[in-house]
């Protein structure tokens, strides 16, 4: 599929964004097994949307530009 071939380029401060999704997921999943961080769910998955909702905007955005 041409969909999974198509480059883009991103920016440093792009990729900021997917390193917070990436980071609050691995807290969550991290989290489930600690109860270290059992107080900071809400928050965690507030920004777990956030982010991802955010970085899924970015990459449309820039796979429309391309076409």
């Amino acid at each position: 599929m041409i969909f999974f071939k198509a480059k883009t380029s991103w920016s440093n401060a792009e990729f900021i964004i997917i390193k917070l999704c990436m980071a609050s997921a691995y807290i969550l999943i991290g989290s489930y097994f600690h109860d270290f961080f059992k107080d900071f769910y809400v928050p965690l998955l507030i920004l777990f949307g956030i982010t991802t909702i955010w970085f899924i905007i970015l990459w449309l955005k820039k796979m429309t530009n391309r076409a």
